[in-house]
């Protein structure tokens, strides 16, 4: 957690469990805390909290129980199978968000064990753009795989911005349901280009 030791700040909630990993930070002028995931990553919560991320190719589905306050959001890479498959394991390794197909059964199945009802799910996606220049069919990929899966799995799609040529900056608030998008139309690619050729990499090649 990467909380500054700032009297102003007040004293954030505890995490629900098994997310106490992922660093959270104090926003002022929104007035909570916001948790920043990586690829790879998802979190879950019931705090008046924000969830961002930036992605490239890669993409975020954000899901929330209106009814109770509860939400969560991925953010992966690779499909990492075929979403009829949904109970497939990649060989040799537990599953793992860093993969599609484990990230969105991950996200779901901790919103209901903490007391989402899956009748009241509402989804939203954002991401797979088209940025990088040796794999510039992941982005389609992902759209695709991750309309799949919840076509299979009967959660309809509430809203989506998906595709295009430009990273995006991610902010989600699980409590309500909102999702806020900036386009990084006049960001350089670079940055988000090597980390997503990076974590590729190491998806590819585990150590």
């Amino acid at each position: 957690m990467d909380i500054l030791a700032n009297p102003a700040h007040p004293k954030p909630e505890a995490a629900l469990q098994g997310f106490s990993h992922v660093r959270r930070f104090w926003d002022a002028p929104r007035g909570r805390f916001v948790a920043k995931i990586l690829p790879g990553q998802y979190y879950v919560t019931k705090n008046s909290e924000a969830i961002a991320t930036i992605l490239g190719s890669c993409i975020s589905v954000c899901i929330s129980d209106p009814n109770i306050g509860i939400g969560g959001m991925n953010h992966f890479l690779l499909p990492g199978g075929n979403a009829a498959s949904v109970h497939d394991e990649i060989i040799g390794q537990a599953p793992c968000a860093r993969y599609g197909i484990h990230a969105m059964d991950m996200l779901i199945q901790d919103l209901i064990y903490h007391g989402a009802d899956r009748r009241n799910l509402e989804v939203k996606v954002t991401g797979g753009g088209k940025l990088m220049s040796a794999s510039s069919d992941i982005g389609d990929h992902n759209i695709a795989f991750v309309r799949e899966y919840l076509a299979i799995n009967k959660l309809s799609i509430h809203a989506e911005d998906v595709g295009d040529s430009f990273p995006r900056k991610v902010l989600y608030f699980p409590d309500t349901g909102r999702l806020l998008i900036k386009k990084l139309r006049d960001t350089s690619l670079d940055h988000i280009c090597r980390r997503e050729d990076k974590f590729l990499h190491k998806i590819e090649c585990p150590e």
